[in-house]
C-alpha cells in the first residue's frame, strides 16, 4: 500500500462538507471513483472486481480493518466476484475529505488506479 496507514482521530479534526468544485477537483484525482446520489445522500463509489467469493472476500476483510482503524465505515454491497464501495459523511451531510482519503487507502489495497 502505497498510502502509510494510521489511524486518524477523525473527532477532533473539523470536517466539513465540500463545495461542489472541492468534489470534482478531488473526483479527478481518484480514478474509478464516482459521484452517486443527490443532497445528503451524495456519495463516492467505485465497483471493484475479482476472479472469485474468496478474493472477494479478502478484500472486504483488508477493507473492514481499513474502516476501523480510520473510523470511517463505507456502504459495501458484496457479491460473488465483486465489491461495491461508497463512502460519504453522513455527519456534514455530505462528502468530506475523508470520504476520499479512505477511497484512496482502498485502491492502495489493490494498488489499483482505475
Amino acid at each position: 500500500m502505497n498510502t502509510m496507514l494510521r489511524k486518524k482521530d477523525w473527532s477532533s479534526l473539523a470536517r466539513r462538507a465540500l463545495t461542489a468544485t472541492e468534489v470534482v477537483t478531488r473526483l479527478s484525482t481518484a480514478p474509478g471513483w464516482k459521484l452517486t446520489g443527490d443532497g445528503a445522500d451524495v456519495a463516492i463509489e467505485k465497483t471493484y472486481t475479482f476472479a472469485n467469493y474468496y478474493e472477494t472476500i479478502s478484500f472486504v476483510n483488508a477493507l473492514a480493518f481499513i474502516a476501523n482503524a480510520q473510523d470511517h465505515h463505507p456502504d459495501l454491497s458484496v457479491h460473488y466476484n465483486r465489491c461495491v464501495v461508497r463512502f460519504n459523511t453522513h455527519d456534514v451531510k455530505g462528502l468530506s475529505e475523508t470520504d476520499f482519503d479512505c477511497a484512496l487507502l482502498v485502491d492502495g489495497l489493490l494498488d489499483v488506479s482505475a
